[in-house]
C-alpha cells in the first residue's frame, strides 16, 4: 500500500468495512497480509482463528443486532460506536461489544505489518511522540505498561483527544476510544486469543513482541489525516 492510499484510507475513516451502504450488513475485511506475515512475533495459526473466527463472530453479531432495530439501518460503525447514548437500549450493549469489536479489529489488522517493511514514526507523528513521551522507546514502555496493567480482556491505545494531543489509555472487553471521543491509533489486543497460543501466560513477551510489527508508516499517516 502507498503512501497516498494509506492517506486516502484515513480520509474514508481508516477503518475498512466502517462504511456501509444504507441497509447492507457490516462485513469482514480481509487481512492485508498473509496469516504468516508476522512470524515469528506472531503466528500464522493465531492470526488465522483471531480474524477468521473471533473477528467474523463480531461481525456476525453485530448485524444481527442492527437488524433487530430498524433505527439502526444505513448507520456507518463509526456512528453506532461513537454515539452509544443514541442506541436504543435493547441493543446498546450488543453494539458497544460487537461494534467495538469490529472497529478494534478493523484497526487493528492495519497497524500491523511485517517487521522487515516497520518502519519508525515520521514526520509530524515523530515530532508529537517526541514532544509528549519524550522518546519513541518511552512511548512503547508506557504502551507496555497499559497493556499489562489491564485486568482480564481488554485493549491499551494511543489515540487523539479533542485538542489533538496525543494520549495514552486502556480499556476493559472491546470498548472503543471512539466512545470516550478519542480519535485511535494504535490499539494493542490483549485478549488472550491476540495471543495465546504462542505466549501463553507470558503477556509481557507477546507485547514486546507485538511492538515489533506496528505499522508506524500507516499510523503517521493516520495520524496526519486525523489531527487535520
Amino acid at each position: 500500500m502507498t503512501r497516498r492510499e494509506l492517506i486516502q484510507f484515513a480520509a474514508l475513516g481508516a477503518i475498512t468495512g466502517s462504511l456501509k451502504a444504507a441497509g447492507a450488513p457490516f462485513t469482514l475485511p480481509p487481512l492485508p497480509y498473509a496469516y504468516d506475515a508476522l512470524e515469528p512475533y506472531i503466528d500464522a495459526q493465531t492470526m488465522q482463528i483471531h480474524h477468521d473466527k473471533h473477528h467474523q463472530a463480531y461481525v456476525d453479531n453485530l448485524n444481527k443486532a442492527v437488524a433487530s432495530d430498524s433505527s439502526l439501518a444505513g448507520k456507518s460503525l463509526e456512528e453506532l460506536v461513537s454515539n452509544l447514548d443514541a442506541v436504543p437500549a435493547a441493543v446498546k450493549t450488543a453494539i458497544r461489544n460487537q461494534g467495538g469489536g469490529h472497529y478494534n479489529h478493523s484497526l487493528f489488522w492495519n497497524t500491523l505489518t511485517p517487521a522487515s517493511k516497520q518502519k519508525k514514526p515520521s514526520g509530524k507523528l515523530a515530532a508529537a511522540i517526541n514532544s509528549t513521551f519524550g522518546s519513541q522507546e518511552k512511548l512503547e514502555d508506557s504502551l507496555k505498561a497499559g497493556a499489562t496493567g489491564v485486568f482480564g480482556s481488554g485493549w491499551a491505545w494511543l489515540s487523539l483527544d479533542k485538542t489533538n494531543k496525543l494520549v495514552l489509555g486502556a480499556g476493559p472487553n472491546q470498548d472503543s476510544p471512539l466512545s470516550s471521543g478519542l480519535k485511535p491509533l494504535v490499539g494493542i489486543d490483549v485478549w488472550e486469543h491476540a495471543y495465546y497460543l504462542k505466549y501463553q501466560n507470558r503477556r509481557p513477551e507477546y507485547l514486546a513482541a507485538i511492538l515489533k510489527v506496528i505499522n508506524w508508516d500507516f499510523v503517521s499517516a493516520r495520524y496526519e489525516e486525523l489531527s487535520k
